[in-house]
């Protein structure tokens, strides 16, 4: 690996970018609300690009181009049901959430947001709440990892085990550093090369392999059922893949977001930048696994690195296509991916062990300095935790992430739904779904029951535990005041 590698100084400029970001964000970060939610400040454009780059992960560029390389269209189905489930998060939740988190005690955290929306006086719902986050989002951070070590093993021919380190590295330094704003800027930065990247890299392929007629017919050589949305497919198997979309109402990475923004009014303008942001990248990397089966194809001699792992389809098609100098930028896509997510996800869990453990049951007058402190301690911990986990060179990004994504948007995901529309959900029915959320989500993905994605049967059970539980009781006048009173707000303003 040569200093002068055009690859590898593309690498360091961007990462030294992604710090400096950091130190900037670092000025305006005086407490911990600044340090967990930006002191709620964002605009539309990066309420809109960051929640699309925090979404949008290592597998975006790894995992899911491998899927569609491997079978075809039928793997697309996944990002359909993502950007119908993106959709109606944005139209349903965000802008809900942002009033409803400013009513119920500014909360800052899902698990401070839980506690004060239902009153539990016990800590019982935060604590929940917390290890859920604190379970399921190493596991993801771990995921992230593993794409971040995958980028640099296969770009500079690093060891598995010196990769994971450098590639994570840049991602604590920033998020230590900056917090909440450092994440939300780099991100927009990030948002920015990751769509560059992936309407760049399918046209330049479709090139390569002699425009789209010569393409499709080579993919169609190489197996017709390419072109086949239902190849291989049951309904069961359609509805696993569309049921990712579910997951988008309990991503606490995601729900920052439309908590940190400014207004209600930024939100409508911020779900059409950032469904117009999805739809190209999906519709980019998508292209970029079915165009890269013709380019494989005519080209068997440099389809090694593919064959052996199809989660490089992205990454082999860079290196072989472009300048070295290009290459560079647009692998820095990847790591744009890999740390836009990444950095949220520490900070969430940072948030968690600050604000939900750490100053609620043991430091009560801690100074606002002390919590940011602790708060960056944390993600050094997180992060150390997640390194140790992704330390086994054979796990899959998508198979990771799948696992995170459907414990959050089964746990999560029908609690902050239906408390952002009903009135008359309690605690003990917010309990009772995150409760059996979770752990339909554990159970069914450890007896693989059906075949069915665990997310969907998970969603399901938490969203009628939540609805018979709270049935059996009432809510308070206080929840129902405030409830009333941030819905009225949401409809003045939104």
């Amino acid at each position: 690996m040569s200093v002068s590698n055009p690859t590898l100084i593309t690498f360091v400029i961007y990462i030294a970018a992604m710090v400096l970001i950091g130190f900037m964000a670092y000025r305006s970060t005086n407490n911990l609300s600044d340090y967990i939610l930006g002191g709620r400040s964002l605009g539309s454009v990066v309420t809109a690009l960051s929640a699309g780059a925090s979404d949008m992960s290592g597998w975006l560029l790894m995992g899911l181009p491998g899927a569609i390389y491997m079978s075809g269209l039928s793997e697309s189905w996944i990002a359909i049901g993502l950007i119908v489930g993106a959709y109606l998060n944005w139209l349903f939740v965000a802008g809900r959430l942002r009033v409803q988190t400013e009513h119920n005690g500014d909360a800052l955290t899902l698990p401070d947001y839980f506690s004060s929306r239902f009153e539990d006086k016990s800590g019982l719902l935060r604590i929940i709440s917390a290890v859920v986050i604190l379970v399921f989002f190493t596991i993801y951070c771990a995921s992230g990892i593993v794409a971040g070590a995958r980028l640099f093993e296969s770009t500079f021919g690093m060891s598995y085990e010196t990769a994971l380190w450098a590639g994570a590295a840049a991602t604590i330094a920033y998020t230590f550093v900056g917090g909440f704003l450092a994440v939300s800027w780099t991100d927009t930065v990030q948002a920015t090369l990751m769509i560059f990247a992936l309407i760049l890299t399918p046209i330049i392929v479709l090139l390569a392999t002699g425009g789209v007629d010569t393409t499709f017919l080579a993919i169609e050589a190489k197996n017709p059922d390419n072109f086949n949305m239902l190849k291989n497919t049951t309904f069961i198997g359609i509805i696993s893949l569309m049921g990712w979309g579910l997951g988008y109402f309990g991503q606490p990475h995601i729900l920052a977001r439309f908590m940190a923004a400014d207004s209600v009014k930024s939100i409508a303008n911020a779900r059409r930048i950032s469904m117009t942001w999805m739809i190209l990248c999906l519709g980019g990397t998508v292209a970029v696994g079915f165009f890269g089966i013709a380019y494989f194809s005519a080209h068997p001699e440099v389809a090694g690195p593919v064959n052996e792992n199809h989660e490089r389809v992205f990454i082999e098609l860079a290196k072989l296509l472009f300048n070295p100098w290009i290459a560079g930028v647009l692998l820095s896509a990847i790591l744009a991916a890999v740390m836009s997510t990444l950095s949220c996800q520490l900070l969430v869990c940072s948030s968690a062990l600050t604000e939900d453990f750490y100053k609620t049951f043991l430091r009560k007058n801690a100074s606002q300095v002390e919590l940011v402190w602790v708060g960056r301690l944390m993600v050094l911990l997180v992060a150390l935790i997640a390194i140790a986990m992704a330390a086994n060179p054979e796990n899959r990004v998508l198979g990771l992430v799948s696992y995170a994504w459907a414990g959050f948007g089964a746990a999560f995901g029908p609690v902050v739904l239906i408390s952002v529309i009903w009135k008359g959900m309690t605690r003990n029915g917010a309990l009772a779904g995150i409760l059996v959320g979770a752990i339909t989500v554990i159970v069914w993905k450890h007896f693989e029951l059906l075949g069915l994605y665990e997310i969907i049967p998970g969603f399901i059970f938490a969203s009628l535990a939540i609805y018979f539980v709270s049935k059996m009781g009432a809510p308070t006048a206080g929840m129902v005041e405030r409830f009333d009173a941030a819905e009225k707000d949401y409809n003045l303003n939104k």
